[in-house]
């Protein structure tokens, strides 16, 4: 059965999570999402990346049922299962948007925090509540909320458990925008939709210098932004680019994505 599926539509790919009621996320959902960002990845009609959970939910975290019976060893490879997933996700070489509806908790947010900007209904309530439980945050709670949003904030979120309305969420930066519920994917595939006629190998350069950059010393940050830049001279973009400003202006290149 599928519960994760990719939709293409004007360049934007739609990675749409579909397990009633909640989204809980066990083996079968990791590994369809698995499927869904490496195709994303690979299809070059795919310009811009929208992760959505429906309507009513993004995703309510784990599969807490599943997790229960789990001993050490299962455990273990399913934290590192899903951990890889979302990696992979994060690393989609396209922008990606998260269109937020209801909760997203636990593995719900840590999967939101994966996506380069995040849009949230206004009755979404987001939060990692896995102490709750006895546990941590296992799949970048713990590594992207702080980063994100700063390590006393995301210490805050983690040791309380507590969760985040959607007001807040966007002043603690976590929520990049908040719209109603209606208009949330809407608002996602709106802001997708600005780089679909970019130069796809100039934005995946800037997305891999900005998120590897984050983790590198100045002085090697700007090494990798250099040989980065240095590498677009290789694209059929930079040509048209600069053949474009030259000979009409700022702003009017058709980019090729090649």
């Amino acid at each position: 059965m599928s519960v994760v599926r990719l939709e293409v539509d004007g360049g934007i790919g739609t990675i749409r999570l579909d397990r009633p009621p909640m989204n809980a996320l066990d083996a079968t959902v990791a590994g369809q999402l698995r499927t869904a960002a490496l195709e994303a990845t690979r299809d070059p009609g795919v310009r811009a990346v929208v992760l959505y959970g429906g309507e009513k939910v993004f995703a309510a975290g784990a599969d807490i049922k599943q997790m229960a019976s789990m001993d050490f060893a299962e455990v273990t490879a399913w934290v590192r299962d899903l951990s890889s997933t979302f990696e992979l996700v994060a690393r989609i070489p396209k922008p990606v948007v998260a269109a937020v509806t209801g909760f997203a908790l636990g593995g719900g947010l840590e999967l939101a925090l994966c996506a380069d900007v995040r849009v949230l209904a206004d009755n979404a309530k987001v939060g990692v509540p896995e102490i709750t439980l006895g546990v941590i945050p296992g799949a970048g709670g713990t590594q992207r909320l702080p980063r994100l949003i700063g390590p006393s904030r995301a210490k805050d979120l983690v040791f309380s458990g507590r969760q985040v309305r959607a007001a807040e969420a966007e002043r603690i930066g976590i929520a990049d925008v908040v719209v109603p519920a209606a208009e949330v994917l809407l608002r996602a595939r709106e802001i997708a939709g600005r780089y679909v006629a970019g130069p796809a190998q100039a934005l995946a350069a800037a997305k891999q210098a900005i998120d590897d950059g984050a983790e590198l010393a100045l002085s090697e940050a700007l090494r990798l932004e250099a040989a980065l830049f240095a590498g677009l001279w290789a694209t059929e973009d930079r040509r048209v680019g600069l053949t474009s400003f030259v000979s009409d202006g700022p702003g009017k290149a058709v980019f090729t994505g090649r």
